[in-house]
């Protein structure tokens, strides 16, 4: 649709495209999940990890296929839409080839598990979706208002793209190693640690607008939200039954990316109306992650101090 639209420039279908392309996304949101739910309780933080540092080959193969195919064809892009019902076409291929056991059907006398209401109430559950919605809202935050920050404060659009490619090599890079650490340290600690390391980002970014800054800012970011966002997936994995899977998880990518969509809807709004200049704006957007981390951080306290068989 969206190939089709760029072919007869048509706006209406192009944003029909992309709505199709946020429904695909949204499912695709759902991979962690799966490899979870097939792994074992020692293995699942690990395929989680794995399933995520697909996005490092995302983020170096990604920004080559646009340069590639987008000026192939007289229509701008439309070779770059091309190139990605290509890859999709391939994608069909490799989940065909895919073996995933299929779960008994439920019988009628089988448990249904909690309600929605009831899971969101269980400690473990709640702060792991508020550290995940906090860890991917405020990554999301940063990075949507940091390319026009990094132009704004004097540098060029090639020092924006580099500034952006070192942040998602960051946020997917780690993947390789995250399933790791949690399995030693537990999810709970690695959470910590990745809100500790947003922290860190804010402040690097507020102490001044050289182009080290953002590099630095924008790598921590990535760290961080692969730590938190990671992290976070590992606790609600193990925190609820098989039986409660499907709604739990799609309760929990419901509320992650409603506020993901929020952040980005907030970020250009504290990035050019804060202030008079880029600067101030950009100081904005940092400042803007200081309480949500507050709430991550407090619920995160507050369940290790829960005695264990109410968690």
């Amino acid at each position: 649709i969206g190939a089709y639209a760029l072919l007869t420039s048509s706006f209406a279908l192009f944003l029909l495209g992309a709505l199709f392309t946020g429904i695909y996304m949204s499912a695709q949101g759902f991979y962690r999940f799966a490899a979870a739910d097939t792994a074992s309780e020692e293995f699942r933080p690990k395929a989680i990890s794995w399933v995520m540092a697909g996005g490092l080959l995302s983020a170096v193969l990604g920004p080559q296929l646009v340069k590639a195919t987008a000026q192939v064809m007289v229509v701008p892009f439309l070779g770059t839409y091309l190139a990605v019902i290509a890859l999709n076409l391939v994608g069909v291929f490799l989940f065909a080839l895919l073996d995933i056991p299929k779960p008994a059907a439920p019988h009628a006398s089988a448990p249904r598990g909690r309600s929605k209401l009831e899971l969101i109430r269980t400690p473990r559950i709640a702060v792991a979706v508020i550290c995940a919605t906090v860890s991917y809202a405020l990554m999301n935050l940063v990075m949507t208002s940091s390319p026009l920050a990094v132009v704004g404060c004097g540098f060029t659009t090639s020092n924006a793209a580099d500034v952006v490619t070192g942040h998602v090599l960051a946020m997917y890079a780690p993947s390789f190693f995250t399933g790791h650490v949690i399995a030693r340290f537990g999810a709970e600690k690695v959470v910590a640690l990745g809100l500790v390391i947003l922290a860190s980002a804010g402040a690097v970014a507020l102490m001044g607008v050289n182009i080290e800054n953002f590099f630095a800012a924008m790598i921590l970011l990535g760290l961080g939200w692969n730590f938190g966002f990671i992290g976070a997936t590992t606790m609600l994995a193990g925190a609820h039954a098989p039986e409660e899977r499907g709604r739990m998880q799609g309760m929990n990518d419901l509320i992650v990316f409603g506020g993901v969509t929020l952040a980005s809807l907030s970020s250009g709004g504290l990035m050019n109306c804060s202030g008079g200049s880029p600067q101030e704006g950009w100081a904005a957007v940092n400042m803007a992650m200081v309480p949500f981390l507050v709430l991550a951080g407090g619920a995160l306290i507050w369940l290790t101090l829960q005695p264990k068989e109410t968690r």
